[in-house]
């Protein structure tokens, strides 16, 4: 559709007949560099940041089979369990290495950009099309999952397709076409949910931008009911598993709000990365940008009372605010989810709505293509320093420890899930010959590929006498230790962990500490008796 038959996502009459089957290299040119530009910047050292410990879990359960597998992948309620069927599929294809447990998310990361650019012309026109997918695939949160073994970038991937048959089920142009939008509404929004249960805060944006369209919902409501049937099995593990699996996430305050408003904004992704010179400016700019789209839209809808006129908009900017407000209000009054990540459903709305701005056909095309230019300059700025960066470094712990292991050491982890990262690279680097130190907690063989997922067990009266018995060294490496200030369970463990250092302490007069990384730091600590 050419782009001068577009008006505020209504085309004239005629536009779409003169439109069809003309220029189509053109038409997939939009859609092709920013997925281009996607998958290059997601391929970038893939492997050069070091697995965190969510990572090291993927891959732990992810080699597991039979029951062992099963048993893993509902550990967690059944969230993310589809998206462990397909890398442990991987992993027995082509092995456990880095590049392979990342790759489905590089593929995750162009799949939403290229959805996204396809999405914004159906809606808008082809300009803002553009500078949508390209201002989604220039962004540090979405690159940072693009590179990371977890999810998202494929939860983010199938929101954008259920968004796009959400908008052909509802858009008045659809025609004949429902019933492939129905289908791929149903497909997309249920890999949603099989890739991590957030993917359900898409739900509410979407019945508010159909209920503000005034249009029919039955197309709509007959698919959310066939998505609830077929996401059935996952509301009966989640049923049995409860939220314990979310006791790591405050309460909302100013800190967490900052946070996913930094992420949103695509000022930076904290506390992984610390913020860059540019990053207030482009946040503010940012957030600038989504006030002026959100009032042309109520300033619209009150001038001329007809949904038609506004419904694009409607979706996008209902996509970009209310999972930030379900998230909100539910962790203020009942389980918390705001975070960053869980906010990540709409990252792709909040490309969408800056490129309405940015691409507005009301502004001079300089000053319009200046903006453009800016805003994917001040995100490049965020994100180029990022590469290759590990905020949880387990590579480099890992090495430390065999590059100091001296026989009879042991070591033990707090929490057990640490011996997941770990012994991922013993089995991507370490020599079969090198020398281990004995594990004691866990006292599972350290080669031995077991899930460990938030165990924060410890060592009692007796088992630290034999242990101090036992190992003149004791290596203790921690991470994610509990907070002192977090949710109780957090609380509880984080002072399990200060109870154990200090036990240690009095049992080994000599001790050192290095750390690796920052946003959560993997501390090696050596215990020593003296020789």
């Amino acid at each position: 559709m050419e782009p001068s038959a577009i008006v505020s996502g209504v085309p004239r009459p005629g536009a779409a007949a003169r439109g069809r089957g003309a220029r189509p290299f053109a038409r997939w040119g939009v859609v092709a560099l920013p997925t281009v530009i996607a998958a290059v910047l997601g391929a970038i050292d893939l492997g050069g940041r070091s697995l965190w410990l969510d990572e090291s879990a993927t891959f732990a359960i992810a080699a597991q089979h039979g029951a062992a597998l099963a048993s893993a992948m509902a550990r967690d309620g059944g969230n993310m369990l589809g998206y462990y069927a397909l890398i442990h599929v991987l992993v027995d294809w082509f092995g456990s290495g880095t590049v392979v447990l990342r790759a489905p998310s590089v593929v995750g990361g162009a799949a939403t950009t290229a959805l996204v650019t396809v999405l914004a012309g159906r809606i808008f026109a082809p300009r803002v099309a553009m500078a949508a997918g390209v201002l989604t695939a220039v962004s540090l949160p979405a690159v940072f999952w693009e590179q990371d073994a977890r999810s998202y970038a494929l939860l983010t991937a199938f929101v954008a397709g259920s968004y796009l048959g959400f908008v052909a089920l509802i858009d008045p142009r659809a025609g004949g076409g429902r019933g492939r939008a129905w289908v791929g509404y149903v497909v997309a929004t249920t890999l949603a949910l099989y890739m991590s249960f957030v993917a359900v805060l898409v739900v509410p944006a979407q019945l508010a931008s159909l209920a503000s369209s005034g249009r029919r919902a039955r197309s709509v409501v007959s698919a959310l009911v066939a998505v609830a049937c077929l996401a059935a099995p996952l509301a009966v593990l989640a049923g049995a598993r409860g939220s314990g699996q979310l006791f790591w996430v405050p309460r909302p305050g100013l800190t967490v709000v900052g946070q996913v408003l930094v992420s949103l904004t695509s000022a930076g992704f904290q506390p992984n990365f610390h913020l860059g010179a540019t990053a207030l400016a482009l946040e503010v700019a940012t957030l600038f940008a989504f006030a002026v789209a959100l009032a042309v839209l109520v300033g619209r809808a009150v001038a001329d009372r007809s949904s038609a006129r506004v419904w694009g908009e409607t979706v996008v900017v209902a996509w970009l605010v209310v999972p930030f407000v379900v998230a909100l209000v539910e962790s203020v009054f009942a389980q918390p989810t705001f975070t960053a990540r869980n906010l990540l459903v709409s990252l792709p709305a909040a490309a969408i709505v800056l490129a309405r701005v940015v691409a507005d056909r009301r502004l001079p095309r300089l000053a319009g293509a200046g903006l453009f230019a800016l805003f994917v300059g001040l995100r490049a700025a965020q994100l180029a320093p990022s590469y290759g960066v590990s905020p949880e470094n387990w590579r480099g712990a890992t090495a430390d420890v065999l590059a100091r292991t001296e026989p009879g050491d042991c070591i033990a982890f707090y929490p057990s899930d640490g011996r997941m990262a770990f012994t991922y690279y013993l089995d991507h680097g370490a020599p079969v010959s090198v020398a281990l130190p004995r594990p004691v907690l866990p006292t599972t063989p350290l080669r031995q590929v077991v899930p460990y997922l938030e165990r924060y067990t410890t060592l009692g009266g007796a088992q630290l006498g034999r242990v101090a018995a036992a190992c003149p060294r004791l290596w203790l490496l921690s991470s994610h230790e509990g907070s002192p200030t977090g949710p109780a369970a957090s609380v509880a463990n984080y002072r399990r962990y200060v109870r154990l250092e200090m036990d240690l302490k009095g049992l080994y007069p000599r001790s050192s500490v290095v750390s690796f990384g920052w946003a959560s730091p993997v501390r090696v600590e050596l215990f020593r008796r003296p020789s």
